[in-house]
């Protein structure tokens, strides 16, 4: 799907060690394209480092890229939004997120409750980020590497929490943020344990990263000036 953008593309696989052959897989096409990346972690280690690690993967290359783009391989995105989400990032912005609920965008067969806990989430991170997203929780995105190089130190998120860290980072940084519609469509196989996560996930990071935190610099350190980067 990606082949037929016609576009300049690099892919970078991260494989916790999968034992469904993912690894071995990645090879074979690597013998037949040479854009692929294989990163292989020794054990699964979470969502959020599996971002920032993709993120220290391009960074290190010779020539690194001008913007990085994240999103599920299981069709739960269409690789075909990759281009509006580049496009959106070359007009002055930093971060594109992919988002499901912005106008025109939607979600394909989920149920009730994972509709709630998504929204309840989003609805938590709007509260306490402030900036104006409708969708905090997309794992579709297209980042500015210059966005990547200035938040990279400052993300330590394991889990599903880096979405919202990486958006704080990059709004407290000032960066413009923009969203654009997309129709996320649930996965066919397997079974997602994204809607519990969130909640759980977002709620501690909520509570001990931003407000616990936040508290106690303003109690030891006073106000902390925001550093400004664009």
């Amino acid at each position: 799907e990606i082949e037929r953008l016609q576009q300049k593309i690099s892919i970078l696989v991260i494989d916790d060690s999968s034992p469904d052959g993912t690894a071995n897989i990645v090879r074979s096409l690597q013998k037949e394209y040479n854009n692929i990346l294989l990163l292989v972690r020794p054990k699964k280690s979470g969502l959020g480092t599996a971002i920032t690690d993709g993120f220290r993967t391009f960074l290190s290359l010779k020539h690194p890229p001008q913007c990085i783009v994240t999103m599920d391989a299981d069709y739960s995105h269409n690789p075909k939004d990759i281009i509006r989400l580049v496009s959106a990032l070359k007009k002055a912005s930093s971060l594109v997120i992919g988002s499901r609920y912005c106008p025109q965008g939607k979600t394909v067969d989920w149920s009730i409750m994972r509709r709630a806990t998504s929204k309840i989430a989003n609805f938590m991170a709007l509260l306490i980020i402030g900036a104006k997203i409708r969708d905090y929780t997309s794992g579709m995105r297209c980042y500015s590497t210059k966005l990547v190089q200035n938040i990279i130190e400052d993300l330590h998120s394991q889990t599903y929490e880096i979405q919202i860290e990486t958006i704080r980072q990059a709004n407290i940084r000032g960066f413009r943020i923009k969203e654009v519609p997309i129709t996320f469509i649930n996965r066919k196989k397997g079974k997602s344990k994204l809607a519990f996560n969130e909640i759980k996930q977002f709620c501690s990071y909520i509570v001990i990263k931003v407000i616990f935190r936040e508290k106690l610099r303003h109690l030891f350190f006073g106000q902390v000036k925001r550093e400004y980067t664009s």
